[in-house]
């Protein structure tokens, strides 16, 4: 039975699913180009049930504790999606992400990229990895750097690293707008970026980028996944 939750929901991703879609003729592309990931941070399981119900097939989460939590609750459920870690990565937490995630999107140190791979070869298949890449170098709010004398977060050291890894598998690369930019200049660097990196690496074909304020732009510059959150599940404390 549709709960009124879900018809909630129903409407919000109706709406967001016509947004992208616009974007995507804007943009001269094909909605089934971009894959919309849906993130359920500080939100329970039974609402990824519900996304699942609605067609949803790919959710994101960024803290390791919430989401292993989660993604367990909703195998036990019967819920089947795949799952995407999106925030910052510690190290310590990698052993956990590999056994529920089905891709990561921030990596962005050589250690992290190293640790990965390490806990990633328990796992049956190569974990699909993107690397998270700062469009404006400043890589205290994560991401690795173009140009960069330090080897641990030069982006051509960590792409080098994953796309070595036994158990990992360079996909492409992620990134955020940075604080101040306009959402034009951040994604077409990053798509400049991205063709430079698909010349040496031409499996890394995948583009995530843009959320709920800038996803006209992320996708008019080649994103090919994007993350939103609220536009879908709406305002956490109206919910309680």
């Amino acid at each position: 039975m549709t709960d009124e939750r879900e018809l909630q929901l129903a409407e919000n991703l109706g709406a967001v699913r016509d947004r992208l879609s616009a974007a995507c003729r804007a943009a001269g592309r094909k909605p089934d180009e971009v894959n919309l990931i849906v993130v359920t941070k500080t939100y329970p399981a039974a609402d990824v049930l519900r996304l699942v119900a609605l067609g949803v097939t790919d959710v994101g989460e960024n803290r390791d504790q919430e989401a292993a939590e989660k993604a367990a609750e909703v195998v036990e459920l019967g819920g089947r999606v795949r799952w995407h870690f999106v925030g910052q990565l510690q190290r310590n937490k990698c052993r956990s992400v590999v056994r529920y995630a089905d891709m990561v999107h921030s990596v962005d140190s050589v250690r992290l990229a190293t640790a990965l791979a390490v806990a990633a070869k328990s796992r049956d298949l190569p974990l699909d990895t993107l690397v998270q890449v700062s469009l404006d170098g400043d890589a205290s709010r994560g991401g690795a750097v173009e140009d960069q004398a330090e080897p641990d977060i030069a982006l051509d050291r960590v792409l080098e690293c994953v796309a070595a890894a036994d158990g990992l598998a360079l996909r492409g690369l992620m990134a955020v707008a940075p604080l101040g930019w306009q959402p034009d200049r951040a994604f077409a660097r990053l798509a400049a970026i991205a063709a430079s990196v698909r010349a040496k690496y031409p499996q890394a074909v995948l583009l995530s980028a843009g959320m709920s304020g800038d996803v006209e732009q992320a996708i008019q510059h080649g994103a090919t996944h994007v993350r939103l959150g609220s536009a879908v599940l709406g305002n956490r404390a109206s919910l309680m």
